[in-house]
């Protein structure tokens, strides 16, 4: 008997690799990473890295862990990085900068678009005087909730912070929804940045793995860090070898992810009692009366769909997600609450 489909909306991490993935990571040659000894860990740094104009990349478990590598390569003990409010690296990253890297965020409001005013980075860099933490970094993510950056504010923002002597990272985990949004290449999305961080196991569809670009020195320095943190792998190119199919074959096919997260969160607004907020990537935003969830949630399982219900639910699209999937999430949707009353 084969499992039962589920359709889940919950993250783009619970993709499934392709079976064209799957065989390439059957034939992939491997080697002792940690040595340098793994052709297709190696295949796949060099490739990324020519994809986004970077001398160099590393291959790391997760975003996580290639985050918390470039800060703490940028800043020191007693440094401290300026980053949103709503960022993954100031807060959902378990506090890593502070707790392992010494490192002091300086976290300032982000803006409805997702950006950090220029005014308000400004306003946050310290002077040079021993009382304070030595301001070294501006991290910025793309996209942040799904919202892109527009691309004049990531010019001024990365431009403003370099004539300030910091510099820049970017926590790209869904930088190829925002080139594919904005119609551009990869490398004008990243352009500004010293390093990115790019997450391979989301929307991309890798099992697992993120790669962090940037100077050859940076990532010379980066690879040490990666080992003490314990992402130092060995037969590694079995997942490097997913990572590098997801870069190859997945990138152009995120617009339809985006269109069927627009086709949902436009069914799903027209229900009454719904209100969506529309989406500009894969991700996108409905509130529900808090009354519903509960049942809302054991109607959605008994029909096969997976989703994070609550009175704020994020829903997430994926190369998992088909059209015919989103017609059937709403109609599920739209029987519910055509029967349920608060």
């Amino acid at each position: 008997m084969s499992e039962q489909h589920w359709i889940d909306l919950r993250s783009d991490t619970v993709t499934q690799p392709s079976a064209a993935m799957r065989a390439a990571m059957a034939e992939a040659p491997v080697g002792d990473d940690v040595y340098g000894d793994d052709p297709t860990v190696d295949r796949l740094q060099d490739f990324a890295a020519d994809l986004f104009g970077f001398e160099a990349g590393m291959f790391a478990p997760s975003g996580t862990q290639t985050n918390l590598i470039a800060l703490m390569t940028h800043c020191g003990r007693g440094d401290e990085y300026l980053v949103g409010q709503e960022a993954h690296t100031y807060k959902y990253e378990g506090g890593g900068a502070a707790v392992l890297g010494s490192i002091q965020p300086q976290p300032i409001a982000n803006q409805p678009d997702g950006s950090i005013a220029v005014s308000d980075i400004a306003a946050y860099i310290k002077p040079d005087d021993m009382h304070f933490a030595r301001s070294r970094l501006l991290a910025l993510e793309n996209t942040i909730g799904g919202r892109v950056l527009p691309q004049d504010y990531v010019k001024a923002a990365t431009d403003f912070a370099h004539a300030k002597g910091l510099a820049t990272h970017l926590d790209g985990a869904r930088v190829c929804n925002a080139a594919v949004k904005n119609g551009i290449g990869l490398r004008a999305a990243v352009a500004g940045f010293d390093t990115v961080s790019v997450c391979l196991s989301k929307g991309l569809g890798a099992p697992v793995g993120s790669v962090l670009l940037g100077p050859k020195a940076f990532i010379e320095q980066g690879k040490r860090w990666r080992k003490m943190l314990g992402g130092g792998m060995r037969q590694a190119g079995v997942i490097a070898a997913a990572a590098h199919y997801a870069l190859e074959h997945n990138v152009e096919r995120l617009a339809e992810d985006h269109q069927n997260a627009l086709d949902l969160s436009q069914g799903l607004g027209r229900i009454e009692g719904l209100s969506a907020t529309t989406p500009q990537t894969n991700i996108f935003y409905v509130e529900i009366p808090e009354a519903a969830c509960a049942q809302l949630r054991e109607a959605l399982a008994a029909q096969g769909i997976r989703a994070s219900i609550g009175p704020h639910t994020r829903l997430v699209t994926h190369l998992d997600v088909s059209k015919a999937d989103v017609d059937k999430v709403i109609s599920v949707f739209k029987a519910f609450f055509k029967d349920w009353r608060a």
